[in-house]
């Protein structure tokens, strides 16, 4: 069950840290690691998915 909800979490880490780098480009700072973090979730995000799919959709 954690297995089928937990990519999404990653998405939410992803959202949460483009709206960090929102904020420091309007401050001013540098924004480049949050996008950068942003950018891993996300694509961890289509990874974790596609592995679940691999690994449990063969179990039917």
């Amino acid at each position: 069950m954690y297995w089928k909800y937990a990519p999404y979490l990653f998405l939410a880490l992803a959202a949460f840290a483009l709206y960090d780098a929102i904020m420091r480009m309007n401050e001013g700072r540098d924004p480049l690691i949050s996008f950068l973090f942003a950018g891993l979730a996300i694509a961890y995000f289509f990874f974790k998915r596609n592995f679940y799919k691999k690994r449990f959709d063969n179990r039917k």
